[in-house]
């Protein structure tokens, strides 16, 4: 099979417009419930570094593009530090300037701000497939065997024609769909079904193989496999009442799909190498792009759910880093000091520093630039 590799320009264009999006989308959520409280935001950049183009409006926001598009951010007025807490330049501030400061407002509204940016990306991903849910229906295709492969991991466990998986590894089977995504997360690894035969239920282990696939552009995925086949195809119309649960409910799968590889990377089941950076992400976008636009936004729904699940993280730097440290002072019923809270954002720029580093490393290895 002879490989394709996008052209450079799609890559970068592909890049910056799925990366722009998904920041401009996480940085309006905090930009927008902020508003709503009342808080007046000095910057809205996308992008890091010298200004390469800027705009003030009337509200007194800096709306800029950074020369290194790698995130963006959006500062409140008396962000001043970064623990975000009240020091002797924000005591000096006149009432009515200080009363639009991030830092005036009240505990939860200050978590509400840090948590909309995350929850922007997950509704964003929502309406993706909401989108693509009513534009080309939702698959409802039974788990049920039609087909066993000649002495594949089915057939050697004893499951037969005919039976219906009720649930994989204890989460609940209601679709073939749902039993691919279950079994492809796993390969080479025992697991254990719960079937149903001639109206009783029956527990099978099994033990899955694994199988290669490259794709076009040379990139290799490592799947489980089970054997079976699923019967004909079955797709259901879905309409603007039920799109919104769907969806949602297909996000909470793909989040937890990738909560789950993230768990298998962490207990050494995935090899750490699997997790790539900006550089992989760029790539990707790009293959995406080439494959088309529904590749593209598809893509997209993805990286937004990653990013919303990471900025979770309860990682000082991070908005989940804030909000544990919201949760300690809702807990203790004040804050932590001002050197406990910049210790531990130093120490949280210490971990992401560390993570791009090591991303960055495996993206230029998966290029080929350390050798085979």
């Amino acid at each position: 099979m002879q490989l394709e590799s996008p052209h450079i320009l799609i890559t970068i264009v592909a890049f910056l417009t799925l990366l722009g999006t998904l920041v401009v989308v996480h940085e309006l959520g905090h930009y927008w419930v902020g508003r709503w409280f009342g808080v007046k935001a000095d910057k809205f950049s996308i992008g890091f570094g010298p200004q390469i183009w800027g705009r003030v409006d009337k509200r007194g926001t800096l709306w800029r593009i950074g020369a290194l598009p790698l995130g963006g951010y959006v500062q409140f007025a008396g962000d001043m530090n970064p623990a975000s807490q009240p020091d002797a330049a924000w005591e000096a501030l006149p009432e009515k300037e200080r009363n639009q400061t991030f830092q005036s407002k009240a505990l939860w509204q200050r978590a509400l701000i840090v948590f909309a940016g995350p929850a922007v990306n997950f509704l964003l991903a929502i309406a993706i497939f909401m989108g693509f849910l009513m534009s080309f229906g939702q698959s409802v295709t039974p788990a049920k065997v039609e087909s066993i492969v000649a002495g594949s991991p089915a057939e050697k466990s004893g499951i037969q024609l005919g039976d219906r998986i009720v649930s994989f590894n204890g989460h609940r089977i209601d679709t073939f769909d749902e039993l691919v995504n279950e079994v492809i997360m796993v390969p080479n690894e025992p697991a254990e079904m719960l079937v149903e035969r001639d109206g009783k239920q029956i527990i099978i282990p099994v033990r899955l193989a694994e199988r290669k696939e490259i794709d076009r552009f040379g990139n290799e995925y490592k799947l489980g496999q089970l054997g079976v086949g699923s019967p004909r195809p079955t797709l259901q119309e879905v309409g603007l009442l039920e799109a919104p649960s769907a969806a949602v409910a297909q996000t909470a799968a793909v989040l937890r799909q990738q909560i789950k590889g993230l768990g298998q990377i962490i207990t050494g089941r995935r090899p750490i190498s699997e997790l790539g950076g900006p550089l992989k992400i760029a790539k990707v976008s790009g293959e995406a792009m080439t494959v088309g636009w529904l590749a593209f936004v598809s893509l997209a729904a993805l990286i937004s759910i990653n990013l919303g699940f990471i900025n979770l993280l309860p990682i000082p730097m991070l908005d989940g880093g804030h909000l544990l440290l919201y949760t300690i002072e809702a807990i203790r019923r004040r804050p932590a000091t001002p050197a406990v809270q910049e210790w531990a954002f130093r120490a949280g720029f210490a971990v992401l520093a560390s993570f791009m580093l090591m991303v960055t490393f495996n993206d230029l290895a998966s290029f080929g630039l350390f050798g085979k």
